[in-house]
C-alpha cells in the first residue's frame, strides 16, 4: 500500500468537491470523483479476499472505467488472503499511480454512514473534516437539480429534514476525531473559500506535504459541463456562495451550541430519525455530491 490515504468528510453540499479538487491539484496526491463502492466490496469481501472474485466484482464497477483503471493493473498487486482494506487501496492505488502520483485520497460524502468502516478499513488513514453553515447546505442541498441525487426513503425533503442528517453527520465525524486524535483535521467551508492558502497549508501539514500554489489554480481545470449543480466551482462562484443566507431559512435557525446547528423541535420532533447506512449493490451508481 501507498502512504496514510486522505480522506475529505462532510455532509452533502458542504464544499467537498472544491477541496477535492483543490487537493487534486497537488504534485503528489490524487482525488478522484466520488467512488462509492468501499462500502459494497467491504460487505462481499469480508475479512481476506479472494484474488479472482474480488477482481470479477471490480469488473462490475462502473467507476472504475470513469476513471480509467484497469481491472488487470489492480489484480497483478492483489495476493491471496490480502486484507479486504489493502485490496480496495490497490484500485486508488492504480489511480493514483496513472496520474504520475505516489498519494491518494477519497471524497464521498455518502461514506459519513460509513466511518467506523472507513476507520476499520484504512487503520493508519487520515481524515479532512469540512464543515459548511447547515443553513446554507441546507439551501443548496435543497436547490440541487431532480435528478442528481438518488432519493431513498431516508432522502432529506425539507429543511428540517436535512438538519437532522446535517447534525447527525457532522456528530459522527466528531466522534472520530476523537478516536483518531492528530489524524483529524477539521477546516471550515467558509475560511477555505476566503483564506484557501492558509487552511490548504494546514491541511498539507496534516498529509505530510509541501503546500503548492498550483492547488489554488483550480478555476477552469475541471470539467463540469455534465454537473448543472458543480456550475459554481470557480473562484467568484464560491465567494458568490459564501455570502448565501437563506430568508426562507432564518426563521427555522435556532441556536448553535458546540458548533452543531440545531434545526430539532421545528415541527414538535424533539429528536431525529437516524438515516439507515444504504450500501447499493456492486455496479450501482448513485451520484450525492
Amino acid at each position: 500500500m501507498s502512504a496514510a490515504p486522505l480522506f475529505v468528510l462532510g455532509v452533502r453540499r458542504s464544499g467537498t468537491t472544491l477541496l477535492r479538487v483543490m487537493l487534486d491539484r497537488h504534485s503528489q496526491l490524487a482525488v478522484p470523483d466520488e467512488s462509492y463502492f468501499i462500502p459494497q466490496l467491504a460487505d462481499r469481501h469480508r475479512g481476506a479476499i479472494d484474488v479472482g472474485r474480488f477482481a470479477d466484482d471490480l469488473r462490475r464497477i462502473e467507476t472504475l472505467g470513469e476513471w480509467q483503471v484497469p481491472v488487470e493493473e489492480v489484480r497483478a498487486r492483489l495476493r491471496p488472503g490480502m486484507p479486504v482494506g489493502e485490496a480496495i487501496g490497490a484500485v486508488y492505488d492504480v489511480y493514483a499511480a496513472r496520474q504520475g502520483k505516489p498519494r491518494w485520497g477519497d471524497k464521498t460524502p455518502m461514506y459519513m454512514q460509513h466511518l467506523g468502516l472507513l476507520q476499520r478499513l484504512f487503520p493508519d488513514a487520515l481524515y479532512v473534516h469540512l464543515i459548511r453553515d447547515g443553513r446554507d447546505a441546507a439551501l443548496s442541498f435543497l436547490a440541487m437539480p431532480e435528478g442528481i441525487v438518488t432519493k431513498t426513503w431516508a432522502h432529506p425533503r425539507s429543511a428540517a429534514d436535512f438538519a437532522c442528517q446535517w447534525r447527525t453527520e457532522v456528530a459522527a465525524a466528531r466522534r472520530l476525531g476523537d478516536r483518531v486524535g492528530a489524524r483529524y483535521l477539521e477546516v471550515r467551508y467558509e475560511e477555505l473559500v476566503t483564506e484557501s492558502q492558509g487552511e490548504l497549508r494546514r491541511i498539507c501539514d496534516l498529509a505530510g506535504l509541501a503546500f503548492e500554489t498550483g492547488m489554488l489554480d483550480y478555476a477552469g481545470r475541471v470539467d463540469v459541463s455534465a454537473k448543472p449543480h458543480q456550475q459554481s466551482l470557480t473562484r467568484d462562484g464560491c465567494l458568490a456562495r459564501r455570502r448565501v443566507r437563506a430568508p426562507p431559512l432564518a426563521p427555522l435557525a435556532a441556536a448553535a451550541p458546540a458548533a452543531l446547528l440545531t434545526l430539532i423541535g421545528l415541527h414538535g420532533a424533539g429528536t431525529c430519525r437516524r438515516p439507515p447506512s444504504y450500501t447499493p449493490a456492486i455496479g450501482a451508481k448513485h451520484r450525492v455530491c
